[in-house]
């Protein structure tokens, strides 16, 4: 169902309470660009192009932390730009891709001046709890909190969506065809960043043979990337339930060896305890 209102408006509510976290439970979820993407394509009619652009945009992220609570980048607000203008204009997925990470970094500056605003009803809440005014507590927590997220957030999302896709359709007939290619280029290489990132966190220099299996099983064995994780994932059960493969643990063999030990001098006590 092509309807551009609609879009526009489920966007900006999707943003308003995936970023209120209102709770702990499903918003990881509701701020990943691959489900947003799906859900979009789905409220489209093309789920698979939704898919396609969210999964796109979620690589980037894939070494994304927060440390302190503090994030670098926006992907909730930039799935929720990006994927819409490719659903429902011409902008390729690479594209959309260069134009989600800026779009992200606009996301930051908007949560920290809502974490600014926040402090008012902080002290609010402060000056309600001496008068032990529990209602009022709660409003000034959670109440006040959404209703300036949604002030701040909501508008942003609808805006992009509903007037995006035509404003993006006479901005591609307008700009130079190489200018562009460049941003197309540049919105391929961001996800290999988004690995590169992901390595450089969790990746060791003993488990790289494995990484590279594992990349080069999937390129030219044909099999899918489920697949390749419902094998990843009974191999990693093998080395945890083994101990580790003897070239990655060091200390394989020294403590086969002293188990080893362990049971001949075992056997000796128990040997003279019988009289043999």
């Amino acid at each position: 169902m092509h309807n551009v209102l609609l879009m526009a408006i489920v966007s900006g509510l999707w943003y308003w309470f995936a970023a209120g976290l209102a709770g702990y439970t499903l918003f990881s979820m509701l701020k990943s660009p691959t489900f947003i993407g799906f859900t979009l394509g789905l409220l489209w009619g093309d789920p698979v192009v939704g898919i396609i652009a969210g999964g796109s945009i979620e690589v980037v992220y894939l070494g994304l932390v927060a440390p302190g609570g503090n994030i670098p980048s926006d992907k909730a607000l930039a799935a929720l730009v990006a994927v819409p203008l490719v659903l429902m204009s011409d902008m390729s997925v690479e594209l959309a891709v260069s134009v989600a990470v800026p779009v992200g970094a606009i996301g930051v500056l908007v949560n920290n001046v809502r974490r600014y605003a926040n402090a008012m009803f902080v002290h609010k809440a402060d000056k309600l709890a001496l008068e032990g005014d529990v209602k009022g507590i709660w409003r000034a927590a959670t109440l006040y909190p959404l209703a300036l997220g949604f002030v701040m957030r909501f508008p942003i999302v609808f805006v992009a969506n509903y007037f995006g896709a035509d404003l993006i359709n006479q901005l591609l007939m307008v700009i130079p065809e190489w200018f562009l290619h460049g941003m197309t280029v540049m919105g391929g290489v961001l996800p290999a960043l988004g690995f590169a990132t992901t390595i450089f966190m969790i990746g060791k220099k003993e488990y790289m043979p494995l990484f590279f299996f594992g990349f080069f099983v999937v390129k030219y064995s044909g099999l899918t990337t489920v697949g390749a994780a419902i094998f990843g994932l009974i191999i990693a059960f093998i080395i945890m339930n083994l101990g580790g493969f003897p070239s990655l643990n060091p200390n394989y063999f020294k403590n086969d060896q002293a188990n080893a030990t362990n049971v001949r001098s075992n056997q000796s006590a128990l040997d003279r305890m019988m009289g043999k």
